[in-house]
C-alpha cells in the first residue's frame, strides 16, 4: 500500500518574472501570486511606465516588490534582473513572460518585424535561460518556466512570425529540461490556448469578453496558480509543458 507523499516544503526565495507590463496582464499576476505565498518578488520589463503601475498596484495589495526596467533580450539587462532577485534571497523561480503579437499577412510582414519577434520570444529566453541556470543549479534546485501560446503548436495565417518564435521557444525549453533536469532544475512551458482576460487583449477587444460569456477567457489568477502549481510538484512527477484553456475554447 502506497503511502501518502509529505507536504512539499520548498525554502521561499526570490521569484523573477521577465515580462511584466499592465497591473492587469499575466506577469504582474504571477508576481502577486508568487508574493502572497510568500516570496520575495523582482517584475522586469521594457515599459517603464506600466511596470511602475503594475509595482504599485502590488504594492497597494499589501505586496512588497523590487522592480527594474530593461529589455529581456539584452543579456547585461536580464544579468541586471538576477542580480536584483538574489540581492532579495536566491533565486527560486524564474519566468519568462515577455513577448508580444503583431498579426499581419505574411507577404507585409518584414524582416524587421519577423526578427523582432524572435528577439522577445526566443532570445529573450535564452537570455534568461543562460542567466539563470547556473544561479538555480548553485542555489539547489529551481524552477524555470516558459509563456507559450496556441502559437508554440500551430501557425495559423497571418501569425507566421509568432508562431515561428513560440514554436522555437517550446523546442528550447524542451531541450533545456532534459539537460538541466537531472541537475535539479524543473523546467515547464505553459501553452495559453486562448484569449487572455487583461489589459492587452481587452483594450483592443473590449466586446471580446462579453461575446465568449462567463469564463470563455482566461483569468490571469487561475493561470497564475497554474505556474504556482509547476513550481510545487514533487520531482517524481514533474511536468514538461502544461495546456491551460477555457472550458468552452474549440480545440
Amino acid at each position: 500500500m502506497s503511502q501518502a507523499l509529505p507536504e512539499k516544503t520548498l525554502p521561499k526565495g526570490s521569484l523573477l518574472v521577465v515580462g511584466v507590463g499592465a497591473p492587469l496582464g499575466l506577469g504582474a499576476a504571477i508576481a502577486r501570486r508568487f508574493a502572497q505565498g510568500g516570496y520575495p518578488v523582482v517584475i522586469a520589463g521594457r515599459n517603464a511606465p506600466k511596470l511602475k503601475l503594475s509595482k504599485e498596484a502590488l504594492e497597494a495589495d499589501g505586496l512588497n516588490v523590487v522592480s527594474v526596467v530593461g529589455d529581456g533580450s539584452v543579456a547585461s539587462d536580464v544579468k541586471r534582473f538576477v542580480a536584483a532577485a538574489q540581492d532579495l534571497s536566491p533565486l527560486a523561480v524564474a519566468v519568462h513572460n515577455a513577448g508580444s503579437n503583431r498579426p499581419s499577412p505574411f507577404l507585409g510582414v518584414t524582416e524587421e518585424q519577423f526578427e523582432s519577434h524572435w528577439r522577445e520570444h526566443v532570445l529573450g529566453g535564452f537570455q534568461l535561460a543562460q542567466a539563470t541556470l547556473p544561479v538555480l543549479i548553485e542555489n539547489g534546485g529551481g524552477s524555470l518556466i516558459f509563456t507559450g501560446a496556441s502559437g508554440s503548436l500551430r501557425g495559423k495565417a497571418n501569425f507566421a512570425p509568432f508562431a515561428a518564435a513560440k514554436a522555437a521557444l517550446r523546442n528550447m525549453a524542451q531541450s533545456v529540461a532534459r539537460e538541466f533536469g537531472p541537475q535539479g532544475v524543473h523546467v515547464g512551458h505553459v501553452v495559453i490556448d486562448g484569449g487572455i482576460e487583461g489589459e492587452r487583449l481587452l483594450s483592443r477587444r473590449p466586446d471580446l469578453k462579453d461575446q465568449r460569456g462567463p469564463d470563455g477567457m482566461l483569468n490571469i489568477d487561475a493561470i497564475a496558480e497554474a505556474y504556482w502549481m509547476l513550481h510545487h510538484q514533487h520531482r517524481s512527477a514533474w511536468t514538461l509543458e502544461l495546456d491551460l484553456r477555457p472550458w468552452s475554447e474549440n480545440f
